[in-house]
């Protein structure tokens, strides 16, 4: 039998009430109040997040975030800096307790991240799990060398001719699993590096160069233009064969939207937590 997940396609919000929601949804669903959830959402303002241990006073160029009209936030999951922008991004909420779900936290990012990979099949890419094989490789997983979030995949992360396509992150709260990830479909890098503190120009230089080596948006990839609706469509389709469940489409209550617009009021939107760190 066919397990049932809640749908949620939120479209264009900002940065707060997105962090807000997906932390919401990881709260109800650790409640038992509604079953696991696959979510597809956008940015509006672009915004750039950072991981929850990121170090913003270090890594940020906040002054090219207010001069751009980018929006921040920090996420409640680990990993590095993100621009949300011409993407799609999606978040799967699901209990850690759920039926042959694997107890490591890689394994279960390989199982969950299968829909990532089906959805790029349906779009006509050629996408692989990366697994690390160098030393180097290794090291960049355990000690990143930078801020930024696509300068290297990690396990099980999506590649396409050897290049990030799609950069996720995952958080264990509540016996629940919140994992959620930028599906690129364009990539401005001038404006990705625009916004990271450099060690010097050199730096900047050698980030500009080895980038495109390293991360990949689906439209430089394809001869077709593919746009967000496209993605939806790929994605929807991709989870539910991979993951053999039925998506339905839910709307939040007017009581359960109270609550996120709170949440993203007193969390999310606050210096305490954005600049924690």
């Amino acid at each position: 039998m066919t397990s049932k997940w809640y749908f949620i396609n939120s479209g264009k919000c900002d940065a707060a009430y997105n962090m807000a929601l997906d932390e919401a949804l990881l709260h109800w669903h650790g409640k038992g109040l509604i079953p696991p959830v696959i979510r597809f959402y956008e940015w509006q303002p672009a915004t750039l997040s950072i991981g929850y241990f990121q170090k913003a006073s270090r890594d940020i160029n906040f002054d090219e975030i207010h001069k751009q009209n980018i929006g921040f936030v920090r996420r409640p999951t680990g990993g590095r800096a993100v621009l949300h922008e011409h993407e799609l991004t999606y978040s799967i909420i699901v209990s850690e307790h759920y039926p042959n779900m694997p107890k490591t936290v890689t394994e279960a990012y390989r199982v969950l991240s299968e829909g990532l990979l089906k959805g790029f099949e349906n779009l006509g890419l050629e996408a692989y799990f990366s697994v690390p094989k160098s030393t180097e490789q290794l090291e960049d997983l355990t000690k990143p060398k930078s801020a930024v979030c696509f300068d290297a995949s990690s396990w099980y992360e999506l590649v396409v001719e050897g290049k990030k396509v799609a950069g996720s992150a995952q958080t264990r709260q509540e016996g629940v699993i919140l994992q959620h990830g930028a599906i690129l479909i364009d990539l401005d890098q001038e404006k990705l590096l625009s916004l990271f503190k450099f060690a010097s120009p050199e730096a900047k230089v050698r980030m500009a160069k080895k980038l495109p080596e390293k991360a990949v948006a689906i439209n430089s990839l394809t001869t077709k233009m593919i746009d967000v609706a496209m993605c939806i469509e790929a994605f929807h389709t991709g989870f539910q064969e991979a993951l053999a469940i039925e998506l339905v489409e839910y709307n939040l209550t007017a009581q359960q939207e109270d609550f996120v617009q709170n949440l993203a009021l007193t969390k999310y939107k606050t210096d305490e937590w954005n600049y924690k760190y």
